[in-house]
């Protein structure tokens, strides 16, 4: 062990070896652990990932799970130390390479690999990690993720992952940092005969043992870590071919044996939201991979070509309208917000979990743009500004980087009326459009950062919107409007602002639209009416105050 990392070594053992990151809880104060957990540490650096075969038995009777995992990865430097993580109390029993067994110093969930054949820079080499254990048990899926053990109401086992926040290291070892995705992945998942495992990507046959089936699934496409998945359950499975952008998109449903004539009705929108999302956001990234819906114990979750569902097959969130307006009971809520997310999450993908609003805040956007496919412009408008009553402006979007920690959850519903608001400045829905597909071609299966997205965005509008970003992903002051109506002269200004927040806004002057431009300092234009009125098209996520 050379000196800088026994130093390095020693000085985390006296820390906490939790990293607990549950999704939207509290947390200011971080540990070394979450530096170890959210950074891209040197013994993450030097190496990048190629691919993987996870290989993993789920027992439901005893929640436990073995297997391993076994990484290729490319060298970029010469180094001798790698960091797997894994997180307690599952424990790695073993790791190897090229057939030896290799030294592992343990660090509560960082694990660090003494390699002993020599790195050469530009060689593919691969380990294979070893471990078992009764992994983390979900207090409240998926935001307070781990492993979902339920039953079905025949007693089945009903059991299904999901990790956002946690991480995937919560139920196999791997790299569990976003910056570097993997290339391809098999996921090969061990089952009690009667069960069935769905995963990720394309099935790729099964193998019946004494008491045991397993199920293999495989992944061509580059794959985030917490978009892998396994769901255990008592499944039955219906198909369709949807002819999309790219051709023949395959589109697999799997539910619970009793709600299969629910699904087929409810999962109809399944195609519908396709077509819409390939209108506004361009091809579905993953053809090769395929398209599924899969029913879990929990509410759903983003996990790439393996759609997770548990919605009740019914409209709405839950059977809830979020916005309050009646618009968010024509679709499903879980299928058109998760699949959206295959989009912005899953082919553009944060790079730190402080950037999480690029997934959040274009999906959370993407139930307008379905609404506004199908019933229009002015019920996509109604159903973005329905959800307003739902931002709590606590803190702001972004979060703090390097410690896997999000910002705040108005990340959601602030970030998509963000987006709204960026649209109405655009003044032209064709480029609008054109944005968004330019987006998922210009990062197509990238991991990005928000400085990227605001690059991108400035410059296809032509407009420098650092003022704009600032104002709304990076404080939590909501631009006010104070005006004035006196002697034929309306009188105005923008307080609570950034320095330099120059947004104009569309206004109705006199019942007249037209555009006026705010700044700092009071500004003024006449009026020439005897009803001398004034209003803000209400499109614009601002506040207003008459004077």
């Amino acid at each position: 062990m050379n000196t800088r990392f026994l130093l390095f070594s020693i000085s985390f053992l006296a820390l906490s070896l939790s990293a607990n990151a549950q999704l939207m809880t509290d947390k200011n104060e971080f540990t070394q652990q979450d530096t170890l957990r959210g950074s891209i540490t040197p013994e993450r650096s030097w190496w990048d990932l190629t691919y993987y075969h996870l290989d993993v038995e789920i027992a439901p009777d005893k929640k436990f799970i073995s297997g391993k995992n076994t990484i290729q990865y490319k060298v970029l430097e010469r180094q001798s130390v790698m960091q797997i993580d894994l997180q307690e109390p599952l424990k790695i029993t073993k790791v190897t390479q090229n057939g030896k067994s290799l030294k592992v110093f343990h660090n509560g969930n960082a694990h660090f690999v003494y390699l002993k054949k020599k790195q050469e820079i530009g060689k593919t080499n691969s380990i294979e990690v070893y471990y078992e254990g009764n992994p983390k048990t979900a207090v409240k899926a998926p935001w307070d993720g781990g492993f979902s053990w339920k039953t079905d109401k025949h007693g089945n086992p009903f059991v299904a992952t999901s990790c956002q926040g946690l991480g995937a290291s919560v139920w196999w070892p791997c790299k569990d940092h976003m910056y570097d995705e993997v290339d391809s992945m098999d996921i090969s998942v061990t089952v009690p005969k009667g069960l069935m495992d769905v995963s990720n990507g394309q099935f790729a046959g099964k193998t019946e043992n004494e008491t045991t089936t397993t199920y293999n699934w495989t992944v061509k496409n580059p794959i985030n870590n917490y978009g892998v998945n396994a769901n255990v359950g008592d499944y039955v499975h219906f198909t369709e071919i949807y002819e999309g952008e790219k051709g023949p998109l395959k589109m697999d449903y799997y539910v619970l044996r009793d709600n299969l004539e629910k699904a087929k009705e409810q999962f109809k929108q399944a195609p519908k939201m396709m077509k819409a999302f390939e209108y506004w956001f361009g091809p579905y990234p993953f053809y090769e991979d395929g398209f599924k819906i899969v029913e879990t114990p929990y509410l759903g979750m983003e996990h790439q070509s393996s759609v997770t569902y548990g919605n009740g097959f019914k409209n709405g969130y839950l059977g809830r309208d979020l916005s309050g307006t009646g618009w968010g009971l024509k679709f499903d809520f879980i299928i058109v917000h998760e699949s959206g997310h295959e989009w912005f999450a899953n082919n553009i993908t944060y790079k730190d979990a402080a950037d999480m609003w690029i997934h959040e805040s274009f999906t959370n956007y993407s139930e307008s743009l379905y609404l506004e496919y199908y019933f229009g412009k002015e019920a996509a408008s109604e159903y973005v500004i329905g959800i307003r009553k739902n931002i709590l402006n606590d803190k702001p979007i972004i979060g703090p980087y390097n410690v896997n920690k999000e910002g705040s959850g108005d990340m959601y519903y602030k970030g998509a009326n963000m987006i709204h608001t960026l649209r109405q400045l655009i003044e032209d829905d064709e480029k609008f459009r054109n944005i968004l597909r330019g987006m998922n071609e210009t990062f197509y299966h990238q991991t990005v950062t928000t400085q990227q997205i605001e690059n991108y965005i400035s410059k296809q509008t032509g407009y420098d919107l650092q003022q704009f970003f600032d104002q709304y992903l990076r404080t939590t002051k909501i631009p006010t409007l104070e005006y004035s109506i006196n002697n034929k002269e309306l009188k105005f200004r923008w307080t609570n602002i950034v320095e330099k927040f120059d947004m104009p806004v569309l206004a109705s002057v006199n019942g007249k639209a037209q555009w006026i431009y705010p700044k700092a300092d009071w500004k003024t234009i006449p009026l020439d009416g005897s009803e001398n009125t004034f209003k803000v098209d209400p499109n614009f996520y601002i506040e207003t105050k008459k004077l």
